[in-house]
This record gives structure tokens, sequence and C-alpha cells, in this order.
């Protein structure tokens, strides 16, 4: 796996004031997700702000690709069509007329067809769960509503990288997780994700890799179960480890449970803790929306009227939302269907592209950490029955 984003010996420094990074190296895979972690003023926004050219670095060089950024109006056009950047402040990326204006700016720049800047901008609007609002004034929109408009622009450019600093600040907890499964869904489809934050929890949770900074250096970069397991780094940090974490922990001390694999989630800590199934666990079933029509819809939903269901990815949230059909699970779905396997109930994921692969991976994640088996079963047009 090659580098696509790196940072050679970077220093910057605000005017009067201390470095805010200081000789900074490290590097980012292509198809990671990347989570930059530390209390507030760690520097974590002036890195994120290298990424796209906002800010030019005092000494050192930024890679893309291997090649140094140019920072002259040619290298940055370029930079900027490959490096997506959502703004904690949604207010210094949202400045369009109308929400539609707003998205469809940065298609507009691409000088892509009027068909598919149409397409982008009302794919990218649905994502973030804003169709209605095409002709709304975003500054006459809340603020986690304008954070949702700033990150639909950037979907829209469909970037090899996306990079967003704190992108569930200000929004409500089904958002900031509808918004998550968001970038989930960037990254099956090859976007490399790097976002800053300081919720310990949902770096945990979600990232396959964390940079911890302080104080404008690295202290660790490593997969999540490795940074946050040190306590001592953690406390240098300033920061808490996540509550799963700490408890599993808290648990293998006291002999409650076995020092295995650290839970990921609420699906593994539960295995953990249960030991085995009270009940014969549910299946889940996966449907691809790309391969099917409503005809197929309403016979899977009339043979498994019992089941509940399930959607992942923008795509199939649409067919779904245009057949008329409001899914129990919109966001987190692999784990609630998980935990709804422990309970003996089966679930219907509707969900497409490399989600559809997400969910075999998932599943396999957790049935290895908790010893357990759930099956996994595709309908397709023949297998509705099943």
């Amino acid at each position: 796996m090659s580098a696509i984003l790196q940072f050679d010996s970077i220093t910057f420094s605000y005017p009067g004031r201390p470095k805010s990074l200081d000789s900074l190296s490290f590097q980012i895979e292509r198809g990671k997700k990347v989570a930059v972690v530390g209390p507030n003023g760690a520097g974590k926004t002036t890195l994120l702000l290298m990424c796209n050219g906002t800010l030019v670095p005092d000494s050192g060089s930024v890679l893309l690709n291997g090649d140094p950024v140019s920072y002259d109006k040619s290298g940055l056009r370029k930079l900027r069509s490959k490096v997506g950047l959502v703004f904690q402040n949604s207010d210094s990326q949202v400045f369009a007329p109308s929400v539609f204006a707003d998205v469809a700016f940065g298609p507009l720049n691409l000088h892509l067809s009027e068909e598919e800047i149409n397409e982008r901008v009302s794919d990218a609007i649905f994502a973030v769960g804003l169709s209605g609002y095409e002709k709304r004034v975003p500054h006459h929109l809340s603020g986690g509503e304008r954070k949702r408009v700033a990150i639909a622009g950037i979907l829209a450019m469909k970037p090899d990288i996306l990079v967003a600093d704190e992108p569930t600040s200000s929004l409500d907890p089904a958002t900031s997780a509808e918004i998550m499964d968001l970038l989930d869904e960037l990254h099956e489809e090859g976007t490399t994700i790097l976002l800053s934050t300081h919720d310990v929890e949902l770096a945990y949770s979600w990232a396959d890799e964390i940079i911890l900074l302080a104080d404008g250096r690295i202290l660790r970069q490593a997969p999540p179960e490795e940074v946050f397991s040190d306590r001592e780094l953690m406390n240098q940090a300033r920061l808490t480890s996540p509550v799963l974490l700490t408890l599993y922990q808290e648990l293998v001390k006291l002999g409650v449970l076995k020092d295995t694999v650290p839970p990921k989630g609420i699906p593994e800590m539960t295995r953990l803790i249960e030991g085995s199934f009270d009940t014969n666990p549910g299946t889940i079933y996966t449907v691809d929306t790309d391969s099917i029509d409503e005809a197929f819809l309403s016979e899977i939903l009339q043979t498994h009227k019992s089941r509940r269901i399930g959607a992942m990815g923008t795509r199939s949230k649409k067919f779904l939302y245009n057949a008329g059909v409001s899914p129990e699970f919109t966001y987190g779905v692999v784990d609630k269907a998980l935990l709804a396997a422990m309970i003996g109930e089966d679930t219907i994921i509707f969900t497409c592209g490399g989600m559809v692969e997400r969910v075999d991976l998932r599943v396999s994640m957790f049935e290895e950490a908790s010893a357990a088996s759930i099956q996994v079963v595709k309908l397709y047009p023949n297998t509705a029955n099943h």
C-alpha cells in the first residue's frame, strides 16, 4: 500500500505565536481511515489546513502521491481537486445564495456536464439528509444544517482524499452517526479519509489508525487499540481512554474476561460478557440494491415481513425512499443487526457497491473477536424465499 499524503519535517507558526507544528513527519497510506486525535491547541486544525494548501509550511514539504506540493495557482488547483477539506466552522465554507448553488460550486469548476453536475449535487444533498433544501439560503439554516451543506459540497467533488476538521461538531448524535456512516461509504468507494477529533470514543470505533498529537508533535501513530491502551501516553496528551476499552481492561484485571482482542463496539463487548448465546443467533440478510428493482423489493418485504430492515449507502437509502420504504436502521446498521442477531432476530440490510463486502467484513471481525457464528445470506431474485 503506497503513501497518498506525506508530511516531511513540517514546521509552522502563526505570527507572534509559538510553533503550532514542530518538525512534523508522517504519511497516510492510500485507502486508510485515519483520525488525528489530541487536546485543544494540539495543532490538529493547523495540520489539516496544510493538507489542501490553505496554509503553507514555514519549512518542510507536503507530498501528494510522492510529489511535493506546489503553491502556485496551478499547483493549488491540482491539489484541491484531489484533496477535499471540510472546515470545522462551516460558515467559512458556505457562501452561495442557495444550497444547490453552494454544493454545485466545486463540480462547476471541474467543467463537468450539466447532467453530471446535477446528479452529483442531488446525490450529495440526499446523502447528508437535506433533500428539499435545494432552494434554501444556507445562512438561514441552523449550524448543523450548514455543516451538512459544507460536507455535501466536498462530497460532490469526489476527492481522492477527504479531510474533515471535527466533522461531527455541532451535530446531534443521530446526524453525527449518519455522517460517520457516510464517510465509511466514501471509504468503501476508494476515498482515503483523514479527520481530526478530540472525541476518543469516535476515533477508537471508527479509525484504522490514530495519529496522537500534542503541542504540535506526534506522540504516536498506530492502530487505535495500541494508542488508547497506553495510559502514560494518554496522560501526556491530556486525554482519557475510550470508555469501552477502559471497561474491557478493568474486567480483564478482575478476571471477569480473558485478555483477548479488545472490543471495537458494543456487539463484541456484549458477546464477551455473555460468553454464549441463550438463543440461536439470528441471520443477517443482505440485498444489493444496485441489482434489484421495485418488484423484487416488494417480494422481499412480503416474504420477510417479520425481519428488521436496515439501509446503508446513499444509493440504497435513495432506492428505498423512492419506493416508499422507511428502514428501521439508517446508521450504525451492522452493529444494530449484530445486536439483533444475538437475541435471535433476523435483519435485512439493503446496501450497494463495496458496502456489501463491508457487512461481511464487519461480521467476520465480530466473529473473530467473540468466537461467535453469525450467518450472512445474500438475497438475489431467486433466493428471496430463503
